[in-house]
C-alpha cells in the first residue's frame, strides 16, 4: 500500500493536442505527409509538454496522451482475437449506456466499434514506446515519476454487454473474456515495470455511468442486473492489478464527460457505488472527479478505506476561470473532516494524509 505520495498535486495526463498537430493529422489522413512527418510533431510537442509540467512544478510526468487521437487508443486495436468493425448496427450497443443513448438521440443507425471473435492475446505492446521516449526526456530519478495511463478493460464490453461483446464460441461468459484480458494486461504492465515505469491510471468512466439513475433505470426495465455488472467490473479491473510489485502504484481514474459548455454523459455523486468500490477495487489511488456539483458532495468519502489514496479533482478543465486558493483549501479540508468521521475512523491529519 503506497500512502504518503511523493507529491500533494496530480494530473489526469490527457492535455490538449496542438492545433498544428491536428492540422498534420488531417494531412496524413489525406496523404498529404507520412507517417513520420507526424511522429517528428508529436515528438516536439511532447518535448514541450514535458517542459511546461517541469515549469510548473507539477511531479507526475506523462506525455499528454498526444500520440493517441482518443484516450483508449493502443489497448483493444493492438490485441489479437479483437476486430475493429466501421460500422456495426446501433442495435448491438446499449441504449441505457449514457454516451450510447446520445448515439441514439442524434438517429446514428451504426457505430464504428471493436468486438471479440478469437482468444485474446497481446502480441505486442501497448504503450513502451510511448514510455520509452518519456523516459528518454527526464533525468534518471525522475522515471517513477512518469504516468502511463491505460482505458479499464470494461470499456468496449459496457457498450455492448455480455451477449454482443464476444462470440459465445469462444468464451462462454464474461469471467472467461476478463480473464484473458486481464493476462493481456498484466503483461503490459509487466513489461512497462521492467523498464521502469512505476505509476499507471487506468482510465475508467464506466464506474461513474452506475452513479447515474437514469442509466440504472434503463438497466432495471432491459432486465440487466446492475448490481452484478458492477462485480463483474470490479472484478475485471482486479484480474489486471493482481500480483503486481508493491513499488508499482496503480490508479483508477472516474469521470463523467469532459467536454466544453457544460456536455457531459453522466452525473450523480459516488454514493451509489462508494462502499462496494472504494473498499473490494484492487488499486491504490483514486482519482475522483469533483469539478462540477454533478459529481456530488463529499459524504461518500466516509466510506473510504485506510490504506488508499484519493486524489480530488477539484481543478476544472471545463472552464477557463481558475479557481481560487481558499476554495481549494476549504474544499480539500471539508473532504478530509468526512473522511476523518467515517468507518474506520481516522483522525483528520490521517485524512490529509491519504
Amino acid at each position: 500500500m503506497l500512502l504518503n505520495p511523493p507529491h500533494r498535486a496530480d494530473h489526469i495526463g490527457s492535455l490538449l493536442r496542438p492545433e498544428a498537430l491536428f492540422q498534420k493529422r488531417e494531412a496524413l489522413e489525406k496523404k498529404e505527409c507520412s507517417l513520420d512527418d507526424v511522429k517528428a510533431l508529436e515528438d516536439n510537442a511532447i518535448k514541450h509538454v514535458l517542459d511546461l509540467q517541469k515549469e510548473v512544478g507539477i511531479k507526475t510526468i506523462t506525455d499528454g496522451e498526444l500520440r493517441r487521437a482518443m484516450f483508449y487508443d493502443n489497448v483493444f486495436d493492438r490485441l489479437e482475437g479483437i476486430v475493429y468493425i466501421p460500422n456495426r448496427p446501433i442495435a448491438t450497443f446499449k441504449p441505457y449506456i449514457p454516451h450510447i443513448g446520445f448515439m441514439y438521440m442524434m438517429g446514428m443507425t451504426e457505430a464504428d466499434t471493436y468486438y471479440c471473435n478469437g482468444k485474446i492475446k497481446r502480441t505486442r505492446s501497448w504503450y513502451v514506446d510511448e514510455f520509452n521516449y518519456t523516459k528518454s526526456l527526464v533525468a534518471p530519478e525522475d522515471v517513477k515519476n512518469i504516468k502511463i495511463t491505460m482505458c479499464a478493460p470494461s470499456w468496449f464490453h459496457q457498450r455492448h454487454g455480455s451477449d454482443e461483446s464476444y462470440d459465445l464460441s469462444v468464451y462462454k461468459n464474461d469471467d472467461e473474456y476478463f480473464d484473458d484480458l486481464g493476462i493481456a494486461y498484466r503483461a503490459e504492465i509487466k513489461e512497462l515495470y521492467e523498464l521502469g515505469c512505476r505509476n499507471i491510471q487506468i482510465d475508467d468512466p464506466t464506474f461513474c455511468y452506475f452513479c447515474n439513475e437514469q442509466m440504472i433505470a434503463g438497466m432495471e426495465k432491459a432486465g440487466v442486473d446492475h448490481e452484478a455488472l458492477l462485480d463483474t467490473y470490479i472484478r475485471a479491473v482486479n484480474v489486471c492489478t493482481e500480483g503486481r510489485p508493491s513499488d508499482l502504484r496503480i490508479g483508477v481514474h472516474m469521470c463523467r464527460g469532459n467536454f466544453k459548455g457544460g456536455v457531459h454523459f453522466s452525473e450523480g455523486g459516488y454514493g451509489r457505488i462508494a462502499v462496494k468500490v472504494f473498499n473490494t477495487l484492487d488499486v491504490d489511488v483514486f482519482y475522483l472527479e469533483y469539478d462540477t456539483e454533478r459529481a456530488g458532495d463529499f459524504e461518500p468519502l466516509k466510506y473510504f478505506p485506510t490504506g488508499k489514496v484519493a486524489v480530488l479533482g477539484l481543478v476544472t478543465t471545463k472552464t477557463p476561470k481558475l479557481e481560487s486558493i481558499d476554495d481549494l483549501k476549504a474544499r480539500v479540508y471539508e473532504a478530509a473532516h468526512v473522511m476523518s468521521q467515517g468507518n474506520p475512523k481516522r483522525s483528520k491529519e490521517e485524512a490529509l494524509n491519504q
